[in-house]
């Protein structure tokens, strides 16, 4: 049951949720400034994730006191791009607030992190600082930009593409975590 749940934060997954949530978000009267927004903070996150895992894959770098090793790359995906999911299909800017909006995707995002606690993937501290990277994603592009709204005639396409979307690339499994293993040891090697 929890690698089912885990899945849905696959990187297979969220990178193509996030590509047509990006496309979703350029239809918001906000248009290209709210996508490429979110697409920088998804991006400044997604790197964040990616060099803890090097510096512990390669370097071997970790925070024993607190059970720390990397950043849970699935919990922040799922943080980030679900919610962003939920709010383009739900927020309709005005019977539906924001925080209404996105609770879908946060309870979706909670259980994937447990999910890899369970999975023993990830620890405890690890996940809640995925979970943690990923709503400041979206709490950030919320406070500076306001919640997205996509035009109501288009809601029920952007809802049809994005499960769609998740129903295609559910199950599969991204090869980024065995590149991280392969080339983290030449690159701390190199850098350091």
């Amino acid at each position: 049951m929890w690698s089912a749940i885990s899945n849905l934060g696959d990187a297979a997954l969220t990178i193509p949720l996030a590509i047509v949530c990006f496309v979703w978000l350029t239809r918001s009267p906000t248009g290209a400034r709210v996508a490429i927004s979110w697409a920088a903070l998804l991006s400044a996150a997604m790197l964040l994730v990616g060099v803890t895992k090097i510096l512990y894959a390669g370097c071997g770098i970790q925070i024993r006191s607190l059970d720390f090793r990397m950043i849970s790359g699935h919990t922040m995906l799922a943080s980030a791009i679900w919610p962003m999911s939920w709010l383009i299909v739900l927020n309709d800017g005005s019977r539906i607030k924001p925080g209404a909006a996105i609770g879908p995707g946060i309870v979706f995002a909670t259980a994937i992190g447990i999910s890899r606690v369970f999975d023993e993937a990830h620890t405890v501290s690890e996940v809640v600082s995925g979970w943690s990277l990923g709503m400041l994603v979206t709490i950030l592009l919320i406070r500076w930009n306001g919640a997205p709204i996509v035009p109501p005639r288009l809601r029920p396409i952007a809802a049809a593409s994005l499960f769609a979307v998740s129903a295609v690339a559910y199950g599969h499994h991204a090869p980024i975590q065995g590149a991280i293993d392969m080339y983290s040891p030449w690159l701390c090697e190199h850098w350091a």
